[in-house]
């Protein structure tokens, strides 16, 4: 480092010496000497001002110190294990063009060096997707095994938004804080999973169950080429899956956050009807009329919904979000859109995310009968991206009590690292754990950060050191306890 603090240390550091250490005599002939450096020459200090400078040295030096402690605080092998998780980090796997060879040639060798099965699985024609199976066999292979997952896509960026690049993985010697796309969402979990594995192989562990991990592409575009082609698959029956964990989220506080189920994904559009007239004319009927309409009912129940979130009667998960995301109405023109004339036609679309609990057909009548009525010459069009229960015809949601035995493991785990969870939630967005809920199988959805800001599709997206290394150690006490578990 070579700040101004650095070069005005160094200066007072040749003129303090005089003053403090050396005779009247010696302090002439020093005097002399300095003279001949112009801009560095101090008048005599009083005793007074010699302390004050002292102790503003002292501060300075111990502000010094303290800037840095990760380093030295961290072991051969935890700086090691940061290396990997910036390595990763810094390999593109960003839509639209994510670099999944890359990321494969990475993590295949990794995973070979613990000693773990390796395969990969191609679902589309093309194989340019793949996705990645690792296996630790268990000694008893009969009972249901344990499944990690994690995604190998990340959302684009937008480097300029960026304090540092997002794709070079810096991390900030000051506060610890890893910068990359990717960082919480979700390339922190198979470096966690692999290294946590690599403690628990050093420990001379041997799991139970066997152990899997999933890596998977496509989750932010819908999974439609990865997970759900994958949970539809002879390979993933033939694994024999009793329990998943997938992604969560980053907590603000220092109790762990846990989903037990997703909102589902729906999509809306309305559209809207009406006579052309002249841009001054006043009339019933129009079409941005009649679509202004609409999306006054909506803001009104959106209100309401917010507003629950907002007095901490419900959780983001637990309400219908329904928010505009574009809008299309006016007559074009070479230079815009026509001003003097209203439109026969305009649409608008919505993201529309309902909790896996909520009544659908109750939501449909609404739609119907409220917001895109027939006789305001509205019609709509619901696209549903998902599946809506599981194959049993039930709420698409894990247990988190004692009915479920798997809650009870991963609960004790937690408290065994400890840690604390917070009351389990429902994931305001969506993750790949909605299509093995659909199969009937539990999945929880957790990442371990706490006193972390949510930073997933944001700017600036980051991790601290310490929250990632921390989360290796948790993942040591969830994998012994998942992968013994007898029941």
């Amino acid at each position: 480092m070579n700040s101004s603090s650095d070069i005005w240390l160094k200066r007072t550091s040749v003129k303090l010496k005089p003053h403090f250490f050396f005779s009247k005599k010696e302090k002439r002939k020093r005097k002399i000497k300095l003279k001949t450096h112009s801009n560095l020459t101090m008048p005599p200090l009083r005793r007074r001002h010699r302390r004050r400078l002292l102790a503003v040295v002292a501060v300075l030096l111990l502000s010094t110190v303290v800037a840095h402690p990760a380093a030295a605080a961290f072991t051969e092998l935890e700086s090691a294990q940061i290396g990997r998780f910036q390595d990763y980090l810094r390999i593109r796997t960003a839509h639209p063009s994510p670099d999944y060879a890359a990321a494969a040639a990475f993590l295949l060798p990794y995973a070979a060096s613990l000693g773990l099965r390796a395969a990969t699985l191609h679902f589309t024609p093309c194989k340019s997707k793949p996705l990645l199976l690792l296996t630790w066999q268990g000694t008893d292979p009969s009972l249901p095994s344990v499944l990690l997952n994690s995604h190998l896509d990340s959302v684009p960026a937008e480097p300029e938004q960026w304090v540092h690049p997002p794709f070079a993985a810096h991390r900030d010697a000051a506060t610890g804080r890893v910068y990359a796309r990717g960082a919480q969402d979700d390339k922190c979990l198979p470096i966690q999973y692999l290294e946590a594995i690599r403690g628990l192989r050093d420990a001379g562990f041997a799991p139970t169950r066997t152990l899997h991990i999933s890596l998977v592409p496509d989750e932010e575009i819908g999974g439609a080429d990865g997970f759900e082609k994958f949970a539809q698959s002879e390979e993933f029956r033939d694994l024999n899956v009793g329990f998943m964990l997938d992604e969560g989220q980053a907590s603000l506080t220092d109790e762990f956050r846990v989903f037990y189920g997703d909102r589902l994904v729906w999509r809306l559009i309305v559209t809207a009807t009406g006579a052309p007239g002249h841009g001054s004319k006043l009339f019933d009927g129009a079409a941005v009329e009649n679509l202004m309409d609409c999306i006054e009912t909506i803001a009104g129940f959106r209100e309401a919904q917010f507003g629950m979130v907002k007095s901490g009667q419900r959780g983001p998960g637990e309400v219908v979000s329904v928010n505009p995301v574009y809008m299309k109405a006016g007559t074009p023109s070479p230079t815009g859109f026509v001003m003097n004339m209203q439109p026969s036609e305009a649409e608008v679309g919505f993201d529309f995310r309902l909790p896996p609990t909520e009544d659908v057909e109750h939501i449909i009548r609404r739609i119907k009968e409220e917001w895109a009525p027939a006789h305001k010459n509205l019609t709509y069009k619901l696209m549903q991206k998902g599946p809506l229960r599981d194959l049993a015809g039930r709420p698409m949601v894990t247990p988190t009590n004692a009915s479920n035995p798997w809650w009870s493991v991963f609960e004790q785990a937690i408290k065994s690292a400890g840690g604390k969870l917070a009351k389990p939630e429902i994931l305001s967005s969506t993750t790949d754990s909605r299509f093995i809920r659909q199969l009937g199988i539990p999945a929880l959805g957790f990442s371990p950060m706490i006193n972390t800001p949510i930073l997933l599709h944001d700017n600036n997206e980051f991790l601290e050191d310490k929250v990632f290394l921390r989360g290796i150690k948790v993942y040591e006490h969830i994998i012994r306890a998942l992968s013994s578990f007898k029941g």
